[in-house]
């Protein structure tokens, strides 16, 4: 039975009928024992367990996880067995993350192994696709932020100069293409050139600054225009130009992370732009994929689930990740309950042996991989850093 006092309580049910046994005046007495060391704090009888605090509570999960993700790290590659080359851009942002969100600098060094072992020949972080380099870009700015390392910048600059090469004007009147095939223009590719470009802008000074910020306009500006945003506020993959001169939503899928990408980078662009229509924007796209997204749990699924092959195990954590860069700039009870219920769902439904994540968060645990891994470690991470705001 619990005193007036939270912190306090009795032993047990038999102390209790103790206390009461005694004559009144002893009752009185040790009643006004209690209550006096109570209110100073000095309480003699047991204190209540305290409800964990939710950021301890998560970080401890996620430093669990992250000691696990680390057994897929090669550091003769600089990249993580048992995903791709983009998959692992991604893992190094959510150790990134972790870092910010622990207070720990432990990881400098792997950061430093991936930036000289995982370039490609000779060509930086450059590949044949743009969102594959869109992904790298954000991770050096990332691992910029945390350890204010100048190459980490001049790398995600770089970086950038390649994907606007992909800009074009002829079809569907701009954006940037997928691949250097020049075959198909989609979300994925112009949201994450929308966010690097904010982000670029927003640490750089003068032309420079100037020249991102453009970019980013221009960008925003198109994809805003384009369709790929349909009626339910959800991004579709991408678009139909078989009419390059009257380009449509092709109503493909509506992946996570599709949802995710734009919160971040309107979000940072916001920042820049002090403008209020662009987290009313980003807020639009949150609630629809909160709503049209989830089980009737509220736990987030992809539409390939439980087979997503190599690619989209990814995805979720991807947009808890950038739900919670957009709770930073405009915090939404919604969002933290969404991102605390997730986690909560991954670590107790979703996890395996040795502090494994799987595919479908609301369980069963399917298997384990370097993807699944940090796409999960993206949700409790945001679940720590969304608690410790407020």
């Amino acid at each position: 039975m619990k005193l007036p006092h939270k912190d306090c309580v009795f032993v047990n049910e038999a102390a209790f009928l103790w206390l009461w046994g005694c004559s009144l005046h002893k009752r009185l007495v040790l009643l006004g024992v209690i209550l006096c060391a109570s209110a100073v704090g000095l309480c003699a009888i047991v204190r209540a367990e305290q409800s964990p605090n939710a950021t301890s509570k998560y970080l401890d999960q996620a430093t669990q996880g992250i000691n696990t993700l680390q057994g897929w790290y090669n550091s003769n590659t600089g990249l993580y067995h048992t995903t791709g080359w983009w998959n692992s851009a991604n893992a190094i942002t959510v150790l990134a993350d972790y870092s910010r969100a622990a207070g720990t600098s432990q990881y400098a060094s792997t950061f430093a192994i991936t930036f000289k072992a995982a370039q490609t020949r000779n060509s930086g972080f450059i590949n044949n696709y743009y969102d594959d380099e869109g992904w790298w870009a954000l991770a050096w700015i990332d691992a910029y932020d945390l350890t204010h390392t100048p190459q980490y910048l001049s790398m995600a600059q770089s970086i950038f100069t390649n994907m606007a090469n992909g800009w074009d004007t002829t079809t569907c009147g701009g954006g940037i293409w997928w691949s250097k095939d020049k075959t198909y223009k989609n979300a994925v590719a112009n949201e994450l050139f929308l966010s690097v470009a904010a982000h670029l802008a927003n640490r750089t000074v003068g032309t420079e600054k100037a020249g991102y910020a453009q970019w980013a306009h221009r960008e925003w500006n198109w994809f805003l225009a384009s369709g790929m945003i349909n009626p339910h506020n959800l991004v579709n993959d991408g678009l139909d130009s078989s009419d390059p001169t009257a380009c449509k939503n092709n109503n493909g899928t509506t992946w996570t992370y599709n949802q995710g990408i734009v919160l971040g980078g309107l979000a940072e662009f916001s920042q820049l732009e002090k403008d209020p229509s662009l987290l009313a924007n980003a807020q639009q796209i949150a609630t629809a994929a909160i709503t049209h997204l989830t089980d009737a749990s509220g736990i987030l699924h992809d539409p390939c689930e439980p087979n997503c092959g190599a690619d989209g195990p990814q995805f979720k954590g991807i947009f808890a990740r950038n739900l919670m860069t957009l709770y930073q700039d405009a915090p939404n009870l919604t969002y933290k309950a969404f991102l605390n219920q997730n986690a909560n769902r991954i670590c107790n439904n979703d996890q395996g042996s040795g502090g494994t994540f799987g595919l479908i968060w609301s369980g069963p645990f399917d298997s384990a991989d370097a993807a699944r891994q940090s796409s999960a470690l993206d949700a409790i991470v945001a679940a720590a850093t969304v608690n410790a705001k407020n």
